[in-house]
């Protein structure tokens, strides 16, 4: 017999941000289209068709998005997309424009809180860059009105050793405030907008071959990390500034997606209140 948890006590913050026509595309893919085929004062319901690829707004990638053995999206789990959590915000260490972060930023935000990325954790990756998206909707904590431009081009990203670090520790999964897990110049990205490479150059302090060379590290936290069952979601935000520097409970929920290579989905954090 099945005792239920008690559950009165837990405080539910949605970590996604909204679909809507209006959430752009990364470069390269097709915007999403929602049309009204019924309307309730001529047919007597509300309907909608919507068209869109995968990768808008908050989204789980399976591992079949780069390494076509998968699993797919019905593939993962539902206990493996739900666990615990730490919500490390790396943005209180000056990490701007463009900038690169690694494991180094990982272990000194475990010295300053206390508290350590366990194997098996989930790690959420808080940039802050959530805040410039145009479907962020919860504006409690910041009053940026929204940067596409920035959003897309300007988040910060890891280099090829952090999919290293990712592995050694054990993560679980990641979820990243950003557009694109990876940095938005070690993807296509690169190609769309060739006119901000010096700009980008300028910033990181190096050639950007150098800083991630192609096809070596393209795109590597998808490239490195999916062979090894280590995906992650894009585009979280919402709540998420009310968890940062602590551990969660989080779930991950998107659709079961039978062949699917991305899934939009609602990310929840859980957390007991005082």
């Amino acid at each position: 017999m099945y005792v239920p948890y008690d559950l009165s006590k837990v405080k539910v913050l949605d970590l996604s941000q909204n679909f809507s026509a209006d959430s752009p595309a990364f470069a390269f893919y097709e915007g999403p289209t929602v049309k009204w085929v019924k309307r309730l004062a001529f047919e007597g319901v509300n309907a909608q068709l919507i068209s869109s690829t995968n990768h808008i707004a908050t989204h789980l990638d399976s591992p079949i998005h780069f390494y076509d053995p998968g699993p797919d999206i019905a593939g993962i789990p539902i206990d493996t997309l739900v666990g615990p959590a730490c919500i490390v915000d790396i943005s209180q260490f000056g990490i701007g424009d463009y900038q690169i972060y690694g494991p180094e930023h990982f272990e000194a935000w475990e010295k300053k809180t206390g508290i350590t990325i366990e194997r098996g954790d989930i790690l959420v990756i808080h940039t802050g860059y959530h805040h410039y998206y145009n479907e962020d909707w919860y504006k409690v904590h910041n009053q940026e009105k929204p940067d596409l431009p920035k959003s897309f081009l300007k988040h910060p990203g890891p280099q090829s050793v952090f999919c290293d670090w990712i592995l050694d520790r054990g993560i679980r999964w990641l979820a990243v405030d950003c557009i694109a897990a990876d940095h938005p110049f070690n993807t296509n990205v690169r190609k769309a907008r060739p006119d901000l490479i010096p700009e980008v150059e300028a910033a990181i302090g190096m050639p950007l071959d150098q800083a991630f060379p192609w096809p070596k590290d393209y795109q590597c936290m998808h490239v490195k990390l999916f062979p090894h069952g280590v995906f992650h979601a894009e585009n979280v935000g919402g709540q998420i500034d009310e968890v940062l520097d602590q551990r969660v409970w989080l779930g991950c929920f998107p659709f079961r997606f039978k062949g699917g290579e991305a899934a939009f989905s609602r990310i929840v954090a859980f957390v007991q209140e005082k």
